[in-house]
Parts: structure tokens; C-alpha cells; sequence
């Protein structure tokens, strides 16, 4: 499986100690330059800058040949799409949805956090419930009741007497 990400997928789950599962769930990940780049800008967080200074060799950085041309869209992004697009990736780790829309007009199968935190709460790899407590004392955004059906679908609720 080939899996290309952009920036704030890596960012949040450096964030919430969860960022192990995108090896153990995908065996590796592709990001960009610009991708690698916004990771180690002092503008992100100390531990996602720490992190990607000794990141694991599940992450490899390769170039897009091209970059596509999409208003709105950050360097990360393009670079992430264009390059997931060209390399025909399986998937594209991306959030923010006008990144998540051009993948789809782009042939792509774009996954962002909650859903990769659903998959690594289907395979037993994490606590959802401590994970998604974690998420939220960072600024992901996310519908409460996407938030809800997640939890529904995978914490069991104790018994009801």
C-alpha cells in the first residue's frame, strides 16, 4: 500500500502519542518537501518539530515531478496531492476539506485523522476513547457528532442495570 501524507494528519497524532499506528498500519508513509518542511518550521509545535528531527524510516521524503495548481490549497498540500497522484498512491492522509475535495476531483482516496484513528482502533492498536480526549485538547476541528459515532462505534458502553 502506498501512502502519501500532508502536514496536519502527522501533526495531530505527534500530538496525541498516537503517530507509531501510521507505521503499524500502513508500513509507510511518503510526504513531500513542503510537507517535511512545515513539520520542522518553528512555527509547529515542539514535539512534532522533535519528533521529525529523528522521525522513523517509515517516513521517506520524495518530490513531486509536478505540482498541480489549485487556489486555496497550501504548499503541503499541493505537493501531497500532486505527488499521491503521480506515484498512484492508495491513500492521501489529508484533513482539511478543500484538500480533501481537490483529492477527490483528482482521483484520490483522501483519509484524515479520525479515520486512521478508526482504523487503528478496528486493528486494537490504540485506546480510542484516551486518543480522541487527546485530540481534543489540540485545535482539531471536527464535528461533535462525527466525534460521537466514532466513540459509538468502537467503545463499548458499559451495561446498563
Amino acid at each position: 500500500m502506498i501512502v502519501v501524507s500532508d502536514t496536519s494528519p502527522i501533526n495531530y497524532l505527534v500530538l496525541i502519542g498516537a503517530v507509531d499506528v501510521l507505521g503499524d498500519l500502513y508500513g509507510g508513509v511518503i510526504i513531500p518537501p513542503a510537507v517535511a518542511s512545515e513539520l520542522s518550521d518553528e512555527g509547529t509545535p515542539d514535539a512534532v518539530r522533535r519528533w521529525f528531527a529523528s522521525h522513523p524510516d517509515w517516513i521517506s521524503i520524495r518530490s513531486p515531478s509536478h505540482e498541480l495548481s489549485e487556489p486555496g490549497l497550501h504548499a503541503g498540500e499541493l505537493e501531497a496531492i500532486s505527488l499521491a497522484e503521480e506515484i498512484g498512491a492508495s491513500l492521501l492522509l489529508v484533513d482539511e476539506r478543500r484538500g480533501r475535495n481537490v483529492a477527490l476531483a483528482h482521483g484520490l482516496r483522501p483519509l484524515g485523522v479520525l479515520g486512521i484513528l478508526d482504523a487503528a482502533a478496528t486493528k486494537q492498536l490504540i485506546d480510542l476513547r484516551l486518543a480522541v480526549e487527546r485530540l481534543t485538547t489540540t485545535n482539531f476541528r471536527a464535528s461533535q457528532k462525527l466525534i460521537d459515532e466514532l466513540l459509538r462505534r468502537h467503545v463499548r458502553q458499559p451495561d446498563k442495570p
